[in-house]
């Protein structure tokens, strides 16, 4: 029986959310329940077929939507960038990526027998690692600040550069395919960058001149890019993919615009588009695979885990400053992703209708790549830290969400007590006093998909809403909530108890606990520093406990953290009466010094 067309797409969506949620809880790479949902829907069962349910949208809607994400990804490159990530993530994306796909290829190529043209578009395709599929896994592999600085970094980097090089490596199978000569490939290659610069440039200039109204910018953007791969497509056949990714790359390049909005929108668009793609795509394998396919992808997957990727890794990182074991984890962890689940499939697509020898072996070869690293390394990345000594211990450092006077005394205090803090805010001008004041910083509202992919939480495991934003503070608690937990997430009051009315008071679900007891408030906070008061901290003995403490420095003190000797850190809140003890390092808001006490002191 027929199903409507209208059911289809809405079950997919369905069935994708509820991938995205279970990965989301698991704390494991979407892309992974993904790609198991779609087979079990598809080939396991026979339920969803999608040539014959989709028929002829199937094609061009793959065809946008893989255009979209590499879109997506090149538009988060930075050139700027690339000149700060470090000797060893800069072999790992030059010479390292290219020792790994000439590698990659001469496995595919061996092992499972496929042709060259085919083995270098598999090498190009899986020799890079994509932030979607690192991000979650570094949250629970927990590395030291290194290795995770290395791993993200080249995920970042790599993601459009590798689409980048195997839409190169794609186009020129196609035009050897189709008898075209060099110079057909690389008019080819010149009219989509071509098509590709220009719809950049005149785009920024709209963005720039604020041509077009801030609510209608990323609609004509998502215009502009599918402009660009149709009429690119049109023009030279197949190049609509190069120039997609170069307009991204150039786009995200260019200075003086403001793109952080339409980077949400494609950011919500992609994560759509993946989870309906990667369903799609999973459900079209054939299964049983052709005959020694299934063994032939094994093999390829234990000779990139455990042969190319830690000797692309040793070379790519040879004379830089991490010992063998930081560079022994780097060599292990190599989830692939987006990228070669995506692009593979649209490929495999084309070069099948030309009836290439080895294409349909592709995608399986792929996908047994994708679905075996993510399942080994989420499950031993961890473990293997561990014995390593490269892991991090329990997080105790702090996120701070706020960059004004107080959310800046907050995070100075504790970094003089050596904890790892980092403040975290979209107000440029408290961000940039936080970086002058020698505090770690990054400019972004945290609670962003922005923020999921850039922000480094390593060695970090509490959340200090400290903004003078209520709502934004609340949001923050709700959505770290799940990262650190809820007894982790701390906000500072914007409204003291007697005046929030019941009209105005967040639901008991939106609260967390509030920092510093019941009475403190972000504005008395505030009013108190400006009065004078400065956080101190001292070292409780037994001849100068708590009380001699408030002899010293007045007895409206405020206690605001304790440090036991073990280096734990307590925070006060409303929830918790935190007693300091001998040992202790305590920190509190004083009051200025007076004479009398200053007198009474040296008694």
């Amino acid at each position: 029986m027929a199903i409507d067309l209208g059911v289809v797409l809405t079950l997919l969506l369905v069935v994708g959310f509820l991938a995205q949620w279970l990965a989301w809880r698991l704390r494991l790479p979407a892309i992974l329940f993904l790609l198991l949902i779609g087979i079990v829907l598809g080939p396991a069962t026979g339920l969803f077929d999608p040539d014959r349910q989709l028929g002829a949208f199937l094609f061009p809607c793959v065809s946008l939507a893989v255009a979209l994400i590499l879109f997506e990804g090149s538009l988060t490159l930075r050139f700027s960038e690339l000149r700060g990530i470090g000797h060893e993530v800069r072999g790992m994306v030059s010479y390292g990526a290219v020792l790994a796909l000439v590698m990659l290829a001469a496995a595919a190529h061996w092992i499972a027998g496929v042709g060259w043209p085919i083995a270098f578009l598999f090498g190009a395709l899986t020799c890079v690692t994509g932030p979607t599929v690192i991000t979650p896994m570094l949250r629970t592999l927990r590395p030291n600040a290194r290795i995770a600085s290395a791993l993200r970094w080249e995920g970042i980097v790599l993601d459009p550069l590798g689409a980048l090089f195997a839409v190169l490596v794609f186009e020129a199978i196609l035009s050897h395919q189709e008898g075209h000569s060099l110079a057909v490939f690389a008019a080819t290659i010149g009219i989509g960058a071509g098509i590709g610069l220009a719809v950049a440039a005149a785009l920024g200039f709209l963005l720039y001149r604020q041509m077009i109204p801030e609510y209608l910018q990323a609609y004509g953007t998502l215009i502009a890019v599918l402009g660009a791969f149709t009429l690119s497509n049109k023009l030279a056949h197949e190049s609509g993919l190069v120039a997609v990714t170069i307009t991204g790359i150039t786009l995200g390049n260019l200075r003086h615009i403001h793109i952080d909005d339409i980077m949400d929108f494609k950011e919500h668009l992609s994560t759509l588009l993946v989870s309906l793609l990667f369903v799609v795509l999973a459900a079209r394998l054939h299964w049983p695979l052709p005959p020694g396919m299934l063994m032939a992808g094994v093999l390829v997957f234990v000779v990139a885990q455990f042969a190319i990727r830690p000797l692309s890794v040793f070379a790519a990182t040879l004379g830089g400053g991490m010992n063998w074991r930081e560079r022994a984890l780097i060599g292990f962890v190599s989830p692939r992703g987006i990228v070669a689940a995506s692009v593979s499939s649209l490929f495999a697509l084309r070069l099948g209708e030309l009836g290439m020898r080895g294409a349909d072996a592709l995608v399986p070869l792929v996908f047994i790549l994708i679905i075996a690293t993510v399942v080994l390394q989420s499950a031993t990345a961890r473990p293997l830290a561990r014995w390593l000594k490269v892991a991090d211990p329990d997080p105790d450092g702090l996120l701070i969400f706020g960059s004004d006077e107080v959310a800046r005394s907050i995070g100075k205090a504790l970094a003089e007590q050596d904890f790892k803090v980092l403040l975290a805010d979209d107000d440029w001008d408290g961000i940039s006093k936080a970086r002058m004041e020698g505090l770690a910083t990054f400019f972004g509202n945290p609670t962003s998909q922005h923020a999921a992919l850039h922000l480094d939480l390593t060695g970090i495991g509490r959340l200090l809403a400290m903004s003078k934003r209520r709502e934004l503070n609340s949001l923050a608690c709700m959505h770290y909530r799940q990262e650190f937990g809820r007894e982790r997430v701390y906000r500072l009051r914007v409204l003291a108890p007697e005046n929030a009315s019941n009209r105005v008071a967040l639901a008991g679900r939106l609260r967390a606990k509030a920092l510093f007891g019941n009475n403190m408030t972000h504005t008395r906070f505030a009013e108190l520093l400006q009065a004078g008061w400065r956080i101190k901290s001292n070292v409780l003995t037994d001849t100068f406990g708590w009380p001699e403490f408030l002899a010293q420095h007045g007895a409206d003190a405020v206690l605001v953290f304790g440090i036991e000797p073990n280096g734990r850190l307590r925070v006060v809140s409303n929830r918790r009466k935190t007693g300091p003890r001998t040992g202790w390092t305590v920190i509190a808001l004083v009051p200025p010094v007076q004479e009398g006490r200053m007198e009474a002191a040296a008694a």
